[in-house]
């Protein structure tokens, strides 16, 4: 026994002494990279490659792209830096031009759109940019077709056949496990809660989908016909017909410039830097320019005490704290509290890209954004989703910029209970019984179905939340209630028909959003500052690893089934609270 002991002891001290080398060698890797400047070469290419799922902000994550000790993550940059480093590298005389490689926007149209612009600006350098892929995914050929020159492998494959989005429903599932779930909800276009008791669409969701996807699809059309030059109808021809089989019949048709291999284009780039052939190309990942030396065109005055503060609200709407990839209403409700209150901050950004989420947490952060708005102006800049709980929060800033291709809208309210009594007993053979002091004491048991008086209570709750929703918007947007019941009702919209709808004010990006926020508060120089404070890597150490690591390994085991067990995850997370989100998870292919 004694030398078990001995040796249980051995063991955690070993771990104990391996831990802390292994934190000290992490800290000494962070010391030594983190403040790291690079230095661009002249005649230098910027490389952009988008092959991980783009967010908002820049992960907090020094080790990124490091490869030890399975902290590195995914090498992946924020659309804040993508959009920073295109506009430096505009200016910076090192940068010769931009290499847009093969890449699989992981992105919402919305940020495809930020970035796309973006190019365009940085084109009137007078800067070349280059696209290459050896397969066009409609989704990187939009971001591409903006470059001076398209190439693609001649054996690769080219996409464009047109959109469409697919809904899962549960309902045949649901059923042959025995659970019945109960909805309660308000809004005739209210969705989300459609694949639990329906085995197709409904005609009103149908409705809806057909109008915004076809929205997207003409703004995607009309994008590509103008940096292309080639008819509107035309394209929508080629795609329709099936036009494209092989990557010749692109060339033939104009959608791209030729086909090359890698050593081609990679000689092509030399020629037009100056490089000689037997050098190699002297190039930056998007990533690493983050940390070079060159200015660019910055607005940013560090000799202004003004400033304009830069508040991120991405993910799905929760109580509590959140993170960055969720929106905890107590998180973001502090810095709003907290750059109300600075007196240095002259103007508010909110940056909403939401699906929604709980109503309660959605009006928490409603009313800090009224706050605000009595002290200091506020803009809302959507990105890729701002709707129903992400429209509730927006709705009343001083004004709302959306991109064409975002979406928004879906006012509604909703919630769900389940009834698993024949799951419990005819599948399990469980029951239940009891003793309560009140007639509602077990309201909410999921044992049993609902009685006409519970439903009754739980469609008053829903109501009133609707009618909170619909008066905040009317209230916001100046517009009767009547009148936003009317484009209400859960129904979606895209950027561009909100505008028509009057939800949301003018099209634009994140930067035109801080610049109506500096006119509106009679400021022309100013220091952006990014709320919330984003956690430290070794804050978030812990649970990130453990939450990733189980998060691959149901991505390797589930594959494409992943989508399905992410989609009862939410359900499940639907229950807690009546919600205001989106008509289930929208993706378009």
């Amino acid at each position: 026994m004694k030398q078990f002991f001995k040796f249980v002891l051995a063991t955690i001290v070993g771990v104990v002494l391996i831990t802390v080398v292994l934190v000290l060698v992490v800290i000494g890797i962070i010391s030594a990279s983190g403040d790291k400047t690079i230095e661009v070469e002249p005649n230098s290419v910027l490389h952009i490659a988008f092959t991980n799922p783009i967010t908002e902000r820049t992960p907090n994550n020094p080790l990124a792209g490091l490869g030890i000790l399975g902290l590195d993550k995914d090498k992946s940059t924020g659309l804040n830096d993508i959009l920073a480093n295109i506009k430096k590298a505009k200016t910076d005389n090192n940068i010769k031009g931009i290499y847009l490689d093969e890449s699989y926007m992981v992105s919402g149209q919305a940020t495809t759109e930020e970035i796309r612009n973006a190019l365009i600006d940085f084109k009137k350098s007078g800067k070349f940019i280059v696209a290459y892929s050896e397969i066009y995914t409609q989704g990187f050929y939009y971001l591409a077709s903006v470059a001076d020159k398209v190439y693609m492998n001649p054996k690769g494959i080219f996409e464009l056949k047109g959109f469409n989005s697919q809904v899962t429903f549960l309902k045949g599932a649901l059923d042959k496990l025995g659970i019945e779930v109960q909805i309660i909800k308000v809004g005739t276009f209210k969705s989300a809660v459609e694949p639990l008791f329906l085995t197709k669409m409904s005609d009103a969701n149908r409705l809806q989908v057909t109008s915004y996807l076809g929205s997207l699809y003409d703004h995607f059309l009309t994008g590509i016909s103008k940096s292309r030059g080639i008819n509107k109808d035309s394209l929508f021809n080629y795609a329709n017909d099936g036009r494209v089989q092989q990557p010749e019949d692109a060339v033939k048709l104009k959608l791209i410039d030729g086909l090359k291999y890698k050593d081609e284009i990679l000689d092509d780039l030399k020629t037009r830097t100056g490089t000689p052939s037997k050098n190699d190309l002297n190039s930056v990942e998007l990533a690493d320019y983050t940390k070079s030396n060159a200015d660019g065109d910055n607005k940013d005055d560090s000799s202004s005490k003004n400033r304009i503060a830069v508040v991120y609200a991405s993910g799905e709407i929760s109580g509590g704290e959140g993170d960055d990839n969720t929106i905890g209403s107590e998180r973001i409700s502090k810095a709003l509290r907290k750059v109300r209150l600075d007196n240095k901050v002259k103007a508010v950004v909110l940056r909403v890209n939401s699906p929604g989420g709980s109503s309660l947490a959605s009006d928490v952060i409603w009313r800090e954004v009224m706050l605000t708005k009595k002290v200091k102006p506020i803009i809302v800049s959507m990105g890729d989703l701002a709707a129903s709980g992400g429209y509730y929060i927006s709705c009343a800033a001083d004004s709302i910029i959306a991109q064409p291709n975002t979406i928004t809208g879906s006012i509604g309210i909703f919630a769900i209970l389940p009834n698993m009594q024949k799951l419990f007993n005819d599948k399990l053979g469980v029951t239940f019984d009891g003793v309560k002091t009140g007639k509602y004491a077990d309201l909410g048991d999921i044992s049993r179905p609902l009685t006409p008086e519970e439903k009754l209570i739980l469609q008053n709750n829903v109501n009133r939340g609707y009618d909170d929703f619909t008066k905040a918007v009317a209230e916001g947007r100046h517009k009767t209630q009547a009148y936003i019941n009317s484009i209400g009702q859960g129904r979606v919209w895209t950027g561009e028909q909100a505008l028509k709808n009057g939800l949301v004010d003018r099209l634009g990006n994140i930067n035109d959003a801080i610049a109506s926020a500096a006119k509106k508060a009679n400021i022309k120089n100013y220091n952006l500052v990014a709320y919330p404070e984003q956690k430290s890597f070794f804050n978030q150490l812990s649970g990130d690893v453990t939450a990733e690591a189980r998060c691959r390994i149901l991505q390797s085991e589930l594959g494409d089934n992943y989508k399905v067990y992410e989609q009862i995850k939410s359900v499940t997370q639907m229950m807690r609270t009546p919600q205001a989100r989106m008509p289930y998870s929208i993706e378009i292919k």
